[in-house]
């Protein structure tokens, strides 16, 4: 890929593989593809391709969709419909698209994705990347297969927000809940609540691929059956493998897991409503609870604690001087409460979900160590659909919230802690975040990574400072499948729930 601006460094690690070739093999899709029976954990609440409803929507549209770029199964970036990507002086960005088409054989044109930037931007839109696409001020499409992007300010970032698959792209005049897609999957027949079918689509722009013919997603919304039915040999591949039966796995000969650590778990709170309007009850809420139990009733030991942001210990960025800056500490949690005028504590509703089993834990363990300084939290545990749409809608106190940045570069927990967003259920509800917000925008218009650095230092002080989210632990996120089963990978770090995106390469055995 062609780069030039003095921001060689930071490019060629964050997007050095844009322009790579696929090189998968060549020819008709293998014969022994077969059918892929795979387990999901829920029914996604929306087919809105632009919208976040969690990670079971976002498998399902990674088999049906794809954006201008994505990630390879060792989670570099690299080109989907566009075959490569750069940036110019001027901190443009320019794409050129590949010979894609969409599932009605139509072709995938630069008018279709300059369409997906207007529609996702509009005031109106559901999108996941709304307020970061309201900083494209200009897009060309100087023929069909261009694209070029000017934003307010250079942008170091944008490459990321057209990987993320909740920015896929649909052709021009779709609804945004169409499920026709460019991607490797057509989807048939839907059995809502209980399962998916899909098919391979003969015109996808990989040669070879998908090797498999077809999917059938079957839903289990009780991990304990999701698990049963693998073991029974019901389905082929499962997510959202349980903790407590991860060791069982291993230990199967016929089965194997794949898991990594990345995801973990996080207190988002309404500051529409008091007392959470106040930093130092946020604070205190974060100091109230020990993490080593949420690890070891949630998790199984599988994880670790997280006192700080979600910045990996492995990560550049990663500020070890920052890492307890929320530490397990209830005296500082009970003075704290009594400075913002609650001496006594207070009542308030903490929203999780009773579908995923870590979530519930979570929040028990959180409940009863609230309650040891005074916080007396009543458990609201709906389904899966309506806790999101809970979250959405501000309908909690404090609430439970388990997931991945969205991806492994810091500008990754944007969409988690900058209040000048859309509101949505992965962030605190009606919190402003002024300063935070300003050192995101700081941090992904420089291309310098020391620079970027001391830009990140700045914003998570501040954010163990004003806690806009309180970080809870770690947790190891596995998907298990037949002995069989090979070329699915759980890609790595905060880009497991990407994982589904190796579907077009998985083969039965």
């Amino acid at each position: 890929m062609t780069m030039r601006l003095n921001r060689r460094s930071f490019l060629a690690t964050s997007a050095a593989a844009g322009a790579l070739a696929f090189v998968g093999p060549k020819g008709l899709r293998a014969e022994t593809g077969g059918m892929l029976r795979f387990g999901l954990s829920a029914y996604p609440p929306s087919f809105d391709a632009w919208a976040s409803s969690g990670s079971a929507a976002g498998t399902v549209k990674l088999m049906m969709h794809r954006g201008l770029l994505g990630f390879a199964p060792d989670g570099t970036m690299r080109g989907e419909l566009a075959e490569s990507f750069e940036v110019d002086d001027a901190g443009t960005w320019t794409f050129k698209l590949r010979d894609a088409r969409w599932h009605d054989g139509s072709p995938v044109t630069s008018e279709d994705i300059a369409w997906n930037v207007a529609e996702a931007a509009k005031a109106d839109s559901t999108a996941f990347f709304r307020g970061e696409l309201q900083s494209v001020v200009k897009v060309d499409t100087p023929d069909a297969r261009t694209i070029r992007m000017t934003t307010e300010e250079p942008s170091a970032v944008l490459p990321g927000w057209f990987a993320h698959f909740n920015m896929p792209m649909i052709k021009k005049g779709e609804a945004p809940d169409t499920t026709m897609g460019a991607g490797p999957f057509k989807l048939d027949k839907t059995d809502r609540g209980v399962s998916l079918s899909l098919s391979a689509f003969d015109g996808y722009y990989k040669e070879g691929l998908p090797k498999l013919a077809g999917i059938e997603v079957i839903v289990y919304a009780d991990e304990n059956l999701r698990v049963a039915a693998l073991d029974a040999g019901d389905v082929d591949l499962i997510e959202y493998v349980p903790w407590q039966a991860m060791e069982q796995i291993e230990a199967d000969a016929r089965l194997k897991l794949d898991a990594v650590d990345g995801p973990f778990m996080y207190l988002t709170f309404n500051a529409e409503r008091p007392p959470f309007d106040d930093p130092r009850v946020r604070r205190a809420v974060a100091h109230a609870i020990k993490r080593e139990d949420i690890v070891a009733a949630a998790f199984y030991g599988r994880g670790s604690a997280l006192e700080h942001l979600p910045l990996a210990e492995g990560s550049d960025y990663y500020n070890a001087d920052l890492a307890n800056g929320w530490a397990y500490d209830p005296d500082k949690a009970m003075a704290l409460l009594a400075e913002a005028g609650h001496p006594n504590g207070f009542d308030c509703t903490l929203l999780a979900t009773a579908q995923y089993g870590m979530h519930q834990s979570t929040a028990e363990v959180c409940q009863a160590y609230l309650s040891m300084v005074g916080i007396n939290a009543r458990l609201d545990l709906p389904e899966w659909a309506t806790r999101v749409q809970k979250g959405n809608q501000g309908q909690y106190d404090l609430a439970v919230m388990g997931t991945t940045a969205s991806n492994n570069d810091p500008d990754g927990m944007t969409q988690l802690i900058d209040g000048s967003l859309p509101a949505s259920f992965v962030r605190s509800y009606g919190l402003k975040t002024p300063e935070i917000t300003e050192l995101l925008a700081k941090g992904r218009q420089t291309f310098k990574a020391a620079e970027r650095k001391t830009i990140y230092h700045q914003m998570e002080a501040k954010a163990l400072e004003t806690t806009p989210i309180a970080g809870l632990a770690w947790r190891s996120q596995g998907f298990a499948m037949k002995a069989g089963v090979s070329g699915f990978t759980n890609m790595p770090g905060q880009l497991c729930f990407y994982s589904p995106e190796t579907l077009e390469e998985t083969v039965l055995g």
